[in-house]
């Protein structure tokens, strides 16, 4: 089966003067022409590509080497190259700008600014197209997590409280402003943790895991640090949370959960300049 506005392997059956055919392996679609600039160099007859596969200015379907920002079913952020009569057209990385029709757009686009979008196939048209409207693609039902599970994360707004995500393309999740020690913008990806499965179905977020078997990770990353430091670092508990992270990953809090961990093993010294290992 062919997957339209996705990654598909397929093999070529044949070489033209433009670019070679693929087999879909689909009587619904047959060949798929794959063009000499989006082909690999050397390739032969015979091969296996793994092509995303679309529809030209021209609607016709065809196929590519290169990556687009977002395939069917994933959301992203991307830019409004041009606005026309029918709606926006984005830059999703492709030749063919993806559509998002005024109908599909939760707030007018304006052209060069950036929008989330979730990436579709119009049951109505066949065509891959975009919509801002992203709710109704997230998940209505509770979702299967746990407390402390690492998930994937977008951030699609912010708002007096923190930031709104989605989580795994599956559901909406919160990060409050507290948990966020790093600079944080609409449309950046991260790992993060559930912290907390509310009862009325809302998600809230942590950028770090909790729990003592995190800190104790998050222990010996500060010994190893301190090793490859000759004994001694600069950073402490007055460190600037930036700072902190850039070093460790971790949020300013638990880094000094971690260092706490760490004094009462007596293994380091904190100092007034920084913190020492003991017996370096």
């Amino acid at each position: 089966m062919l997957y339209v506005g996705q990654f598909n392997n397929l093999q070529i059956i044949k070489e033209v003067d433009f670019g070679f055919y693929l087999d879909s392996e689909d009587e619904n679609w047959g060949e798929i022409l794959l063009p000499s600039n989006s082909a690999p160099k050397n390739c032969v007859e015979g091969d296996w590509l793994n092509v995303f596969i679309y529809f030209d200015s021209e609607d016709r379907i065809i196929a590519t080497t290169e990556t687009p920002h977002a395939v069917v079913g994933e959301f992203n952020l991307l830019r409004v190259a041009s606005i026309e009569r029918v709606g926006a057209f984005m830059d999703w990385g492709l030749k063919k700008d993806l559509l998002v029709p005024f109908n599909e757009q939760k707030i007018r686009m304006k052209a060069d600014r950036s929008y989330v979008v979730f990436v579709f196939r119009d049951e109505a048209t066949g065509r891959i197209v975009g919509s801002s409207k992203l709710g109704k693609f997230l998940s209505d039902l509770p979702g299967d997590y746990e407390e402390g599970q690492k998930v994937e994360i977008l951030i699609t707004q912010e708002t007096d409280l923190g930031y709104k995500a989605i989580i795994n393309d599956a559901h909406w999740g919160f990060l409050y402003e507290n948990e966020v020690f790093k600079k944080v913008r609409v449309g950046k990806k991260l790992k993060a943790y559930i912290q907390k499965m509310r009862e009325d179905g809302k998600i809230d977020l942590s950028l770090t895991a909790a729990g003592y078997e995190k800190v104790s990770g998050m222990s010996k990353a500060i010994l190893d640090y301190l090793a490859d430091k000759n004994g001694f670092m600069t950073l402490n508990s007055q460190s600037d949370p930036e700072e902190i992270y850039d070093a460790f990953g971790i949020s300013k809090k638990n880094f000094k959960k971690a260092i706490g961990a760490l004094y009462k093993e007596r293994l380091i010294t904190i100092d007034p300049d920084g913190i020492r290992l003991v017996r370096w």
